[in-house]
């Protein structure tokens, strides 16, 4: 296996294809952490615990995706350092995002466990339900250290286009999700707790293969003695991209939270029937995720060499693949929208199915958009503009909010769907604008004026 990949040089084409795919396929894998618990809840407990595993999986992501978005921050730091060759530098970057992370991670499970129930309340969940929900995010909020630790690891490995060993470890914590969940939950009967614990222990178990891997495979990135030091401008760089970062990728679930609170005002059959689209989205969105991610690695890289040439063609090779890629989805998204969601609640019959099936063909006419909005972020990441996806975030919730509270009672699911391509629309003329009337303003500084 190759360890690390040069993305300064060579076929760009190729280069994004060979990071691209192990992201893809291990964005998959990563969908499958909640959804085998919801799947095993759904056979072996009911209906409600079904649907909490789906209203706990919005309430948890709010959290996982602070610590996933502030990883990815700290990805193209680690880029444009690997690009600058600057490997001294890179393992002090690793061991401050470390120190600084796992502090971070603590504060946020204590918040986590804490406003648990507050948040259950504040988006209307059922009492039956909020029951569930709440046993389950104590334990996930209790180890989310892990999964703090397992993004990080992650992110120094596609900082040096090594994306292939993190989607290895997390296939076999995938495998152990799954064994454990179906030993827990189907054998002993333990219920959410018994999921929840499945998630976390594969979780850890996968730090321990990522460490040991960098470590044995990859040692000239792992922070030894000498490079744990407080470095005052790298650690502010980090909190700034790793911050915008996560409010970027949170601000998405904060969305997505408020409107989980519409939803589960109008029953079960709706909440039942939204967990099973959001699970679908999340396999779909797993392919424009990773777009932007691979974008992301190939900017960061040759930003940091300097090289703004491949920084643009890197841009228009991104938007040319992500949006065939995206077109080819959103037809097969259409096409098969009553089989997945069969897929997902297991039947065919009731309202839950006819809601979901609406709401699927509605939104893939607009799923394009959110495949080239994927491309404009990895660049925009890359290139250390961070601020505009974060705006863009901001313009995507506040429209997919409003209007889902506005029309959600007469029109459904279908209202969200709606809202949610509206928001896509705005935001992808917001992000050609920007491109349009900064492109030449990329603020690729010269020694001088750094």
């Amino acid at each position: 296996m190759t360890h690390s990949m040069d993305l300064t040089r060579g076929d760009m084409k190729k280069e994004l294809i060979a990071i691209t795919i192990p992201l893809i396929i291990g964005n998959i894998l990563q969908q499958l952490y909640n959804t085998i618990d919801a799947i095993v809840i759904g056979r072996y407990v009911g209906d409600v615990a079904f649907a909490a595993i789906g209203v706990a999986g919005t309430v948890m992501n709010l959290f996982i995706f602070v610590l996933s978005g502030f990883c990815a921050g700290i990805s193209v730091v680690l880029g444009q350092l690997f690009g600058k060759e600057d490997m001294e530098t890179f393992r002090t970057e690793f061991y401050l995002s470390t120190v600084f992370g796992v502090g971070f991670t603590a504060l946020i499970s204590i918040c986590g466990i804490a406003f648990a129930k507050p948040l259950l309340h504040l988006i209307q969940t059922p009492a039956d339900v909020a029951e569930y929900c709440y046993q389950y995010l104590v334990i996930i909020f209790a180890g989310l250290f892990a999964s703090y630790l397992y993004n990080l690891c992650s992110a120094v490995l596609r900082a040096v286009g090594n994306t292939r060993a993190a989607l290895v470890i997390l296939a076999v914590s995938i495998v152990i999700n799954l064994a454990l969940a179906l030993l827990f939950v189907g054998s002993m009967h333990t219920g959410v707790v018994g999921a929840a614990l499945a998630t976390v222990i594969s979780q850890l178990i996968s730090v321990l293969l990522s460490f040991l891997y960098i470590r044995i495979q990859i040692p000239d990135l792992m922070f030894r003695r000498a490079d744990m030091k407080y470095d005052q401008s790298l650690m502010k760089k980090t909190v700034n991209f790793g911050s915008a970062s996560a409010f970027h990728q949170s601000s998405l679930y904060i969305g997505k939270l408020l409107v989980q609170g519409a939803v589960n005002s109008m029953g079960i059959d709706m909440i039942s029937a939204y967990t099973a689209t959001t699970r679908i989205e999340g396999f779909i969105n797993s392919f424009g995720d990773s777009g932007a991610a691979s974008t992301s690695i190939l900017i960061a890289q040759n930003k940091g060499a300097e090289n703004e040439k491949r920084v643009k063609e890197g841009l228009r090779t991104s938007l040319v693949m992500i949006t065939v890629l995206g077109i080819v989805l959103s037809i097969l998204m259409a096409a098969t929208a009553g089989t997945t969601v069969f897929w997902m609640l297991g039947s065919t019959e009731g309202k839950a199915f006819e809601y979901a099936v609406q709401y699927m063909q509605v939104v893939s006419i607009f799923y394009i958009l959110n495949y080239i909005g994927s491309a404009f972020v990895g660049y925009y990441r890359g290139v250390g503009m961070i601020y505009v996806p974060v705006i863009g975030t901001t313009l995507h919730i506040t429209i997919r909010v409003i209007l889902s509270y506005m029309f959600v009672q007469t029109s459904g699911l279908s209202a969200v769907a709606y809202a949610t391509g509206i928001g896509w629309i705005v935001v992808t003329i917001y992000q050609a604008v920007v491109y349009v009337t900064r492109v030449k303003k990329i603020c690729f500084k010269t020694k001088a004026e750094e």
